[in-house]
Parts: C-alpha cells; structure tokens; sequence
C-alpha cells in the first residue's frame, strides 16, 4: 500500500458556528498562516449563510469551501433543504455528507446519504461521505461490520469512476464533540477495514486511491500521531477548525 500516491485533505467542519462577518475574520486571519502550504488540501466546510463570505474570502488562496449538507432533490417542495446545484453556483466545491449529528439529530439515514452522495456528484461537486460506529457498537466488537456496512449501503450504485471524487471520512461517534479520540491504532485498523470494503467493491486500485479522513476529535496534540497512520489520509476537524493556530498546527502535521 503506498500512501504516498494519495492526497492529505484536511477539511474544517464548522457545524452551527460563526455569522458570515465571523466567517470572513476567521478565514482572514487563517490565510497568511497556512499560505503556500499545499502539501495537503484546505477545506473548510462552512453553514450556509457563510458561503458567500467565505467563497469571497478565501478567493486566490489555497483554502477550499464546503458545504455541511445537501438535499438530494434538484428543486422542489423541500422547505429549508439545499440543493446541489445550489451550492455549487455559490462557489462550494466540497460536501459533507451523512455526518453523525445529522443521523443522530436529523434522521438521515444510510438511504438519504446514499441518494445525498448521489446528487453531490452528479453535479459535480465532492461528497465527504461519513461513517462511523456509536459507542456501544465499539464496546460490542462490531466496529469492522457496522463501518463496512455503512460503506456499502452509502456508496451503492456509485461508479468506480465517481469514486474518483469521493472521500470517506470515518468518524467515531463516541469521539465526536466529547473529548474522546480513536487511538491512533484504532483509527488506522477502522480506516484499513473501509479500504478493504472499497476493495471488494472496486478493486484494490481504487481502494488505494481514495482518501479516508479520521474524524472524531482530531486536535493540534493528537494530529501528527493520527497522520502518521498509513490509512489515515487526512481529517474532519470540528472544534479545532474555528482556531486558525490549532487548525494551522494540524494542517503542518499533514506536510
């Protein structure tokens, strides 16, 4: 397995956080710290009304914008939803899809990112597809089938082709906002157990070729050692992402 040939992405999450004058200082203040570092790609995955500000402030720089989630319908009767076409007029490259706050607060299930992934791609943008067990899951010793089994059940129907444009982010439920974190073995052995699911489903080229991310409570302390893992191929920040030090500590740890 050479890790080499395949890309870092470190990608911020912001969630419900920052009004679009606080996106713009933020991302302001970020820029000199992580210019012409691009040993890695620069995500920043803001709320919706921060598009705009974010698209504009991060325009000539290294820093990409996300989106934190898409409806998989073009238009319709689907009141508050966003579509992808939507986003990608705005500016937006990247997409997080299925994150365990919008299953676990929101209903989504492996169906709606599915269809959700789906969409994303069709209109070209790049979905940050996430997986990940809940705690009594880990404790169950059923990590390995429930991470393999989101994986097939949310990538169904996707081609190896649009793999290409995929990322996989596997995030620890249990590791999510709570200060906890997947050692970095853990993280390694359930990123491998994604990659040999992705083998099975394409083949070990493409397997090899796609990104998994390590979400789940990634900080500047805990960074290198989780990078360093060989199937660890970037991360989902969430709190660290609104710290431009923290965040820029990180995206050093990914050079």
């Amino acid at each position: 397995m050479n890790k080499a040939k395949r890309e870092v992405v470190i990608a911020g999450n912001w969630k419900m956080n920052k009004t679009p004058s606080e996106a713009k200082a933020l991302i302001e203040e970020l820029k000199p710290m992580v210019e012409g570092k691009n040993g890695c790609k620069i995500v920043l995955c803001v709320p919706y009304v921060d598009i705009s500000a974010a698209v504009e402030a991060a325009k000539g720089t290294n820093i990409r914008i996300g989106a934190e989630n898409v409806h998989f319908a073009e238009s319709g009767a689907y009141t508050g939803e966003i579509s992808a076409k939507m986003l990608l007029e705005c500016g937006v490259e990247y997409v997080i899809i299925g994150h365990s706050e919008r299953r676990q607060y929101f209903g989504e299930t492996d169906e709606t990112v599915n269809l959700r992934t789906k969409a994303a791609l069709a209109a070209g943008l790049k979905p940050i597809v996430c997986v990940g067990e809940v705690k009594e899951e880990r404790i169950s010793g059923i990590t390995d089938e429930i991470v393999s089994m989101q994986t097939k059940l949310d990538l169904a129907g996707i081609s190896a082709e649009d793999m290409k444009n995929v990322i996989i982010a596997y995030e620890p439920v249990w590791a999510i906002g709570t200060g906890l974190t997947a050692t970095p073995e853990q993280a390694d052995e359930t990123c491998g157990v994604i990659r040999a699911t992705l083998a099975k489903l394409y083949g070990n080229e493409v397997a090899e070729a796609t990104v998994i991310q390590y979400g789940g409570s990634m900080n500047a302390k805990n960074a290198a050692e989780l990078l360093a893992k060989t199937n660890v191929d970037g991360g989902l920040i969430g709190g660290a992402s609104l710290k431009p030090a923290d965040f820029t500590v990180i995206v050093d740890a990914a050079q």
